[in-house]
């Protein structure tokens, strides 16, 4: 399978590293032609989000590729990778599947349970696609994972409240300030975090809602959806004096807040800052009347308490796991299988001409017979050994039956056909 995941989160970096790392929209494209432009990698795909970012790859080598991801890494945190690697974790094979298919679930997600990681990994999956860095490896592992994010939302109540980073960050915010109900919001930003954000608003009764971005189209789409007003980005100064509540979620390298731009708020302020790099400004928390709520403090202070949500959760995902490995061993023979019996084909053909060839005598009926003869032979000497290779291939460590066959019958199989990753079954 040959299946790396290496990445960093808010669990084992520092928020200050996740922002060198974390790629900007425009960014994307030009990491997944660097990594599938490496010796050891062969399909690559990226997911950037405000608490981590994971590099999915298929790599030829284990070493080789964790050397390949992780110098790319390390080259964009301007770390040695010394440094860099304390804070990596790194997944390969089935513990790669259990870790893609935690992910998508929300159980890996600094809100346990929070859904908006499936869109960020499906448009993670897009993008690679779009790219041409997704081959049947990337394409069968990200689609499986989907599908298990899907069936354990639906089957859990694990997101019952609608929980995302956006309402925990409110929540949290709300415990230090006034409740936002009737109080006026703005959202900084139009991107998927700024709808949610916008929504998330909408539900806890703040009112008006504005909504800025520096493309203001973008804005005026998100504010018909949801029943808030458009505001131009360079109305932003005199926007601030006017709200009580501001969440901003932008994909600016800048802070977008700074201490000059609401040292004249005049009023209580709550900000939420979901940005990654961040928004606000350091000096911004210096002043006085205004709360700040950034991905940081969020991390800290979000329990991680398994509850029986979670805990059904991750039982979905460990027999999800389970079945696609399965699956993928299975996969692993029917090559070898279907090889041993074109072999066995090939010699059987062989011989009925030879047989011709010595026996000219013989008629077409009787040819006919001889052939359908030794064909059933054949076919019912191999039918139990195939059986019950593939039973065995079905369990942990099978792949070395098929190994096995291959070496007894001098099978020669293209390392792709091989590779389970290359089958073109999709689990269901």
């Amino acid at each position: 399978m040959n299946l790396l995941i290496v990445g960093l989160s808010h669990r084992t970096a520092s928020v200050p590293l996740l922002e060198k790392l974390v790629l900007a929209p425009g960014e994307t494209p030009a990491v997944l032609a660097e990594l599938v432009g490496m010796q050891y990698v062969d399909e690559a795909v990226v997911l950037s989000s405000c608490n981590r970012v994971e590099i999915y790859a298929s790599v030829t080598a284990f070493h080789g590729g964790l050397a390949d991801i992780g110098g790319l890494l390390a080259a964009r945190a301007g770390l040695p990778m010394s440094e860099l690697a304390p804070q990596l974790y790194v997944h390969y094979e089935a513990d790669a599947v259990r870790h893609a298919f935690r992910v998508a679930a929300g159980l890996d997600s600094m809100v346990v349970g929070e859904s908006q990681i499936l869109g960020q990994l499906r448009e993670a999956y897009n993008t690679a696609s779009e790219h041409g860095t997704v081959g049947r490896l990337m394409h069968e592992l990200l689609q499986q994972a989907l599908r298990v994010g899907k069936r354990v939302h639906a089957e859990t109540e694990i997101d019952r409240a609608g929980q995302s980073v956006v309402s925990a960050a409110l929540a949290y915010g709300q415990g230090a300030t006034a409740p936002v109900e009737g109080r006026p919001a703005l959202v900084i930003g139009a991107g998927s975090m700024g709808a949610l954000s916008l929504a998330t608003l909408r539900r806890a009764g703040a009112a008006p809602l504005y909504v800025t971005n520096r493309g203001h189209a973008r804005a005026e789409r998100l504010a018909e959806l949801h029943g808030a007003e458009a505001v131009p980005f360079a109305e932003l100064p005199s926007l601030l004096e006017r709200v009580d509540v501001v969440v901003s979620a932008t994909a600016s390298p800048e802070p977008v807040l700074d201490a000059r731009l609401l040292a004249g708020a005049g009023r209580d302020l709550l900000v939420l800052d979901l940005a990654m790099p961040r928004d606000v400004a350091p000096a911004v928390r210096e002043l006085p009347g205004i709360t700040v709520v950034d991905i940081e403090l969020l991390a800290e202070s979000l329990s991680t308490t398994a509850d029986t949500e979670e805990r059904a959760g991750e039982e979905i995902v460990a027999a999800e796991v389970e079945a696609y490995l399965t699956w993928l061993r299975g996969a692993d023979v029917a090559p070898t299988v279907a090889a041993l019996r074109a072999r066995a084909d090939e010699v059987v053909e062989a011989e009925l001409r030879r047989l011709a060839q010595r026996c000219p005598e013989l008629g077409d009926s009787a040819r006919a017979e001889v052939a359908h003869s030794v064909h059933r032979i054949v076919q019912r000497l191999l039918h139990q050994p195939t059986v019950r290779v593939r039973q065995l291939a079905a369990a942990p460590g099978g792949e070395a039956y098929a190994q096995a066959l291959r070496e007894l019958f001098d099978l020669h199989i293209p390392t792709a056909d091989i590779n389970p990753a290359h089958a073109s079954e999709v689990h269901p």
